[in-house]
């Protein structure tokens, strides 16, 4: 098989967050952070269901997977969102009691911060402005 023959990856489809409790989590994803639901099927060889979210102007979407052994919930997940006002958004999670930290402003870099789900896992927003900005 030459360079040119290898099959290559081509986009993120989906990330999976492990939560305890796969309503609470649904509810918190579409009510609280605007996801759209996608998907929701049972699956019993997960102890659950399948659920995807997704953001209407994201082609990557969120599966809210069953926490279990070997995936446990409350984890730093590493996924970052953009939007184009943190500071609206950082204010308006806090005024909905979502666990936010501090709003870092630095010269130079983009407004961001970090907050966690109801199970505790930690996601990360940072600012990107649009294009006419």
């Amino acid at each position: 098989m030459n360079a040119s023959s290898k099959a290559r990856l081509e986009s993120v489809r989906t990330v999976g967050i492990p939560v305890t409790d796969q309503d609470r989590a649904l509810e918190f994803y579409t009510e609280v952070l605007g996801f759209e639901k996608l998907l929701d099927t049972p699956l019993p060889q997960l102890g659950g269901r399948w659920i995807e979210v997704g953001l209407p102007r994201s082609a990557t979407t969120v599966a809210l997977v069953p926490a279990g052994d070997g995936h446990p919930a409350g984890v730093d997940t590493g996924i970052r969102f953009t939007t184009e006002d943190a500071t609206a958004l950082h204010t308006d999670l806090a005024g909905q009691d979502v666990a936010v930290d501090e709003l870092l402003a630095w010269p130079g870099v983009p407004p961001m911060f970090d907050f966690r789900d109801p199970d505790g896992n930690t996601l990360y927003v940072s600012e990107v402005r649009s294009a006419q900005a």
